[in-house]
C-alpha cells in the first residue's frame, strides 16, 4: 500500500482506496509543514486495506499491540493497573486535502471537521483503547481502527472523571434519522 508522506505532497487520488468520491471537495495544501512531530512507535494491528479496517474502535474486540521505540519505555512507568489510555496516532495514508466528504455509510456531503474520518489536513487519530497488558516497550491494546504499522504520536491515560461527557452531541448524527 502507498504511503502519503507527512508532508501531504503525495496526490490521495492515485490512490484507489483514497481517491476523492463524487461531491467531495479539496484544497491544495501549503508548500510546507508549520511543526514537526516525533512518530513515537508504531501500531500493530491485523489490517492491511483500508476496507478491512473497522469504522471505529468499537467495532472490533481484535488484541492489537503498541510497539513503542525501546529507547521511550521508561515513559511507560505508572501505568501498571491502569486500564483504559487514549492512543494518538498519524493516519499516513489519508488524504489531508478533503474539507467536504461523502461517508460512504451516509452517502451525504459534510465538513471535514464534522466527520470522524482520517481524511483530514493533518491526519491526526484518537482511539482511547482498552490496556490488556505491558511487555517492555509493547502494550497489549483493544479498541484500534487503524491500518497496520500506523505511526504513533503519543500515549495518554484516559481519566472518567474528565474525559467522558455522556451528553454529548453531533448535531447532523442525532438528527440523520429524522425525516
Amino acid at each position: 500500500m502507498r504511503r502519503i508522506s507527512t508532508t501531504g505532497a503525495a496526490d490521495p487520488a492515485d490512490s484507489p482506496e483514497f481517491g476523492v468520491r463524487p461531491g467531495e471537495a479539496t484544497f491544495p495544501l501549503p508548500a510546507s509543514p508549520d511543526a514537526g512531530v516525533y512518530f513515537i512507535g508504531r501500531l500493530r494491528t491485523p489490517w492491511t486495506h483500508r476496507r478491512d479496517c473497522p469504522k471505529n474502535g468499537r467495532e472490533s474486540e481484535a488484541v492489537c499491540t503498541v510497539e513503542l521505540d525501546p529507547a521511550l519505555a521508561p515513559a511507560l512507568e505508572g501505568l501498571e493497573g491502569t486500564t483504559h489510555l487514549w492512543l494518538l496516532y498519524w493516519m499516513d495514508c489519508a488524504p489531508r486535502d478533503l474539507v467536504v466528504q461523502v461517508p460512504r455509510s451516509y452517502g451525504k456531503g459534510r465538513g471535514t471537521f464534522a466527520l470522524r474520518s482520517p481524511a483530514r489536513p493533518n491526519p491526526i487519530a484518537m482511539s482511547a483503547v482498552r490496556l490488556i497488558g505491558i511487555d517492555g516497550n509493547r502494550l497489549a491494546v483493544v479498541g484500534l481502527d487503524c491500518l497496520d504499522g500506523t505511526p504513533l504520536l503519543d500515549i495518554k491515560p484516559y481519566f472518567a472523571s474528565t474525559d467522558s461527557h455522556p451528553e454529548a452531541v453531533v448535531g447532523w448524527h442525532r438528527d440523520r434519522g429524522a425525516g
